[in-house]
């Protein structure tokens, strides 16, 4: 069950990373999840780093650095993505 969850958790934090970042993002969909699902990880370890892993309530610090990940992992992947499978798509549409 907890597989199921990372890829939920993944996929909305992605998307939501995808909609912040400036610009069109070309990576397909599998690849915007598992940049969410990495920024999940790489968010809940920051915050356990911090200190605010478990709060009572709502973590919303430990959302906001997941989400912060998220956007920096997504927007990477989109750029490796572009640098090498993008641009032979678009070259093939093209020709």
């Amino acid at each position: 069950m907890g597989w199921l969850w990372a890829i939920i958790v993944g996929f909305v934090l992605g998307l939501i990373a995808k909609a912040i970042i400036p610009g069109k993002q070309h990576s397909p969909l599998w690849l915007t999840t598992i940049g969410g699902i990495l920024g999940a990880i790489v968010g809940n370890a920051v915050a356990r780093a911090v200190g605010v892993a478990a709060t009572r309530g709502i973590d919303w610090t430990r959302h906001i650095f997941q989400l912060v990940a998220a956007i920096i992992i997504v927007a990477a992947v989109d750029a490796l993505y572009m640098a090498t499978l993008g641009k032979r798509k678009q070259e093939r549409v093209r020709a």
